[in-house]
């Protein structure tokens, strides 16, 4: 076997001393939108992944869709943040912040009683996680178009903020069925203004929110996360070859530091999602590509070796083992992840799981 995943790699001003990426994890351990010390000791644990990617954190209360998930809009926040990227670079870490809006995958228990807001006024099916325990979604507000560009502002500021907590760049969350990807899929965006419809009309907003963040962050401190063939929070679309190779294409004039991609995971296919290959997606864009999706360590070197990806990207497999790449390394036995502890609580199955040295 190569050692590809363990080869660096330089994506934009990022340099990377392995390929093994932690991907975002939701964790809900911030009360008050606030990161906690607790976090801290969390990330620092995970300093020698080639980067950390953090948990989705909105951008404004607006983008609220889950309790006690880490904000970005306050300079309480901000001087949070800085404790946590302080830590990951005293180990020689390196960490991005994941820019959230969840758009219509909210309730009004988190908007004192106002809707939440979508590109249409379609519901999703399923529940919403509230502070209240679990609620059906409503149907959100369509957003008017001259709402639009203030959502765009909210991201360029979200941006300047990562820079001001001392993030080594963002990643745009246009995944897994959150406001970006509304606006992308046609089966949750009917709009008729220059923002619905076609290609590009659906592409709009994202690339938008694309150019404004590059302005405030630089492309090469910039990554996107798309899921071409997710179904997660009810999402569909008509042709998804057709819109995500069209993005992806626009995406490469832009330069940016990587282009994060889901790949159609096991329930996705369940539902009846139309997968988008990977080899489609690659040769549509001209860039470093991460994948996630399930990876183990023999399924990331295959994809490495066949060129489909520059790195892959790692989730369960971080939360419980926050020296993955010396496991990787070593080929060291794996913990086992603790579901019933992946959201909310408190240190344990967060900040609890054995290191190599100390593993039963």
């Amino acid at each position: 076997m190569t050692e590809l995943l363990h080869s660096p790699i330089n994506m934009g001003a990022l340099h990377l001393p392995n390929r093994i990426i932690m991907a975002p994890l939701t964790r809900m351990r911030a009360p008050n939108s606030i990161p906690t010390d607790l976090m801290v000791t969390y990330y620092a644990q995970r300093a020698t992944a080639g980067l950390i990617i953090t948990e989705a954190t909105p951008i404004s209360p607006q983008g609220v869709g889950y309790p006690s998930t880490p904000g970005i809009w306050s300079e309480q926040q901000i001087a949070a943040w800085q404790k946590i990227t302080a830590a990951v670079h005293a180990e020689n870490g390196r960490i991005v912040l994941q820019l959230w809006h969840v758009g219509r995958i909210s309730h009004p228990d988190f908007h004192d009683g106002d809707l939440p807001v979508a590109p249409s006024a379609i519901a999703p099916k399923g529940q919403a996680v509230t502070p209240n325990g679990m609620k059906p979604f409503v149907t959100p507000r369509a957003l008017a178009t001259d709402e639009i560009q203030g959502i765009v502002e909210t991201y360029r500021q979200a941006a300047k903020n990562a820079l001001a907590a001392g993030f080594d760049g963002v990643e745009i969350h246009s995944a897994n069925g959150y406001l970006p990807d509304q606006f992308l899929r046609d089966g949750s965006n009917k709009r008729t203004d220059n923002y619905g419809g076609s290609l590009e009309n659906r592409a709009r907003f994202l690339l938008e929110v694309a150019a404004a963040v590059i302005e405030a962050c630089g492309a090469e401190h910039v990554g996107i996360r798309l899921s071409p063939s997710g179904t997660f929070n009810d999402m569909a679309d008509s042709d998804p070859e057709a819109i995500f190779s069209y993005v992806l294409a626009e995406l490469s004039r832009f330069n940016l530091a990587y282009l994060h991609i889901v790949d159609a995971l096991e329930g996705d296919i369940r539902h009846g999602a139309k997968v988008v290959a990977l080899e489609v997606l690659r040769k549509a864009y001209q860039g470093h590509l991460i994948v996630c999706g399930g990876y183990d360590q023999a399924r990331a070197e295959a994809v490495l070796e066949q060129g489909l990806a520059d790195a892959v990207a790692f989730g369960q497999l971080y939360i419980a083992n926050p020296d993955l790449v010396a496991r990787f390394k070593q080929n060291a036995p794996l913990n086992v992840p603790d579901a019933n502890t992946f959201y909310g609580g408190n240190e344990a199955g967060y900040i609890d799981y054995p290191a190599l040295t100390t593993a039963v």
